[in-house]
């Protein structure tokens, strides 16, 4: 279904205007700025060190052990997840600073580690936090060959093993984006209207990527074979290490949030109307997990407060732990779920079951309601 067919139902707005309002009165009381803190300029300066200190330890060649090599470039790949779920996240959506400038700034810091901020905010701002979980218009679920996401994608045989070796693809999710997907999307948005829309053009965006890029492989490769006494297989495998465990953290932090048992598939109706106005669309389509765990929360970009995330993305993560209370106390107020999992580790195994019962096929899945039933 194209994305102008679709829209969302109008009823039950009171819902989210209560909950605007308690939440802007929420940082109005306490002279609060929705952007970015000290809190999270120090998270700024950590993760861009993460990623770029053991990069220049590496050049600088302290050691020629390749086991610490490999372990510096191990430590590359946290630092190249964290800026990927703290920085550009909050950036791209606006949510960093008030000033759009820093917010572009800090965004293009995914292009500083290999992949292209506009594609990024097309997939992810525009597809998936307006049509969150449904089929053809959210491409984080879309069809993906080996991968069914969605109960309406179509069913292939392999997919009934997705919930062993989906985990094995996840690690290549920045890769895909790096070399193939980025190019890819860019022709799709240019012809789906999307890059004029951002007030953009392909010719632009091409330049942008083919020179970040460029930039990106030289200081990847290039560099480090010129101030090292090492091979290309060997800079080869520290890369793949660094890019498969970035890839893996960023797929197993998102897809949780949605991918997971209880989360609603919303299917529109002939005339392309959702069920539900889009707060508590939200709602239904959008699972948290891990609340209680600080540490775990702050690397992961407050990214396990994903209802708060979807309902307000132009806030800062950092402020997510104190307006989780507000929203969930309005939700149960106006009888709207509020999906949450106790531990990360809860989202992870509901996840998998997920994988699982999508991997079903259709037709064996209501036999096998009707046996349960029976």
């Amino acid at each position: 279904m194209s994305l102008p067919t679709l829209q969302f139902a109008k009823e039950r707005p009171e819902f989210f205007a209560a909950l605007s309002q308690r939440v802007n009165g929420y940082f109005k009381t306490n002279n609060i700025d929705r952007t970015a803190n000290n809190e999270m300029v120090i998270k700024t300066i950590f993760m861009f060190s993460l990623y770029f200190a053991p990069y220049f330890l590496i050049i600088g060649g302290v050691t020629t052990n390749l086991w610490i090599l490999f372990g510096l470039c191990i430590l590359m790949g946290f630092g190249k997840a964290g800026i990927g779920l703290s920085i550009m996240h909050d950036a791209n959506h606006g949510a960093y600073s008030n000033k759009a400038w820093v917010n572009t700034f800090l965004g293009y810091s995914l292009n500083l580690v290999g992949a292209h901020m506009m594609n990024w905010k097309i997939q992810h701002n525009v597809l998936h936090h307006t049509y969150t979980n449904v089929h053809d218009a959210d491409e984080d679920i879309s069809p993906r060959g080996v991968l069914r996401l969605s109960p309406e994608s179509k069913w292939r045989p392999i997919h009934r093993f997705q919930h062993i070796y989906g985990w094995l693809l996840y690690g290549l999710m920045t890769l895909v984006w790096t070399f193939t997907k980025d190019f890819y999307r860019a022709f799709k948005y240019h012809q789906e209207g999307f890059l004029k829309k951002q007030k953009s053009s392909l010719a632009k965006e091409l330049a942008i990527m083919i020179f970040s890029k460029t930039l990106y492989f030289g200081y990847m490769f290039v560099i480090p074979m010129m101030l090292l006494d090492v091979t290309f297989v060997q800079v080869l495998v520290g890369f793949l290490a660094m890019h498969y465990l970035a890839g893996f953290i960023l797929a197993i932090i998102f897809q949780p949030a949605h991918v997971i048992e209880g989360s609603a598939y919303p299917v529109p109706d002939e005339n392309g109307t959702l069920e539900n106005n889009w707060a508590i669309h939200q709602m239904r389509t959008t699972t948290n997990f891990g609340r209680k765990h600080k540490i775990f929360s702050w690397y992961v970009g407050g990214l396990n407060y994903q209802v708060e995330h979807h309902l307000f993305p132009n806030i800062c993560h950092v402020h997510y732990r104190e307006i989780a209370k507000i929203v969930e106390a309005t939700a149960k107020e106006y009888g709207v779920p509020y999906l949450s999992k106790e531990t990360f580790w809860d989202a992870i195994k509901a996840h998998a079951r997920q994988l699982k019962a999508l991997g079903v096929k259709p037709a064996e899945k209501v036999q096998m309601a009707r046996a349960m039933a029976a």
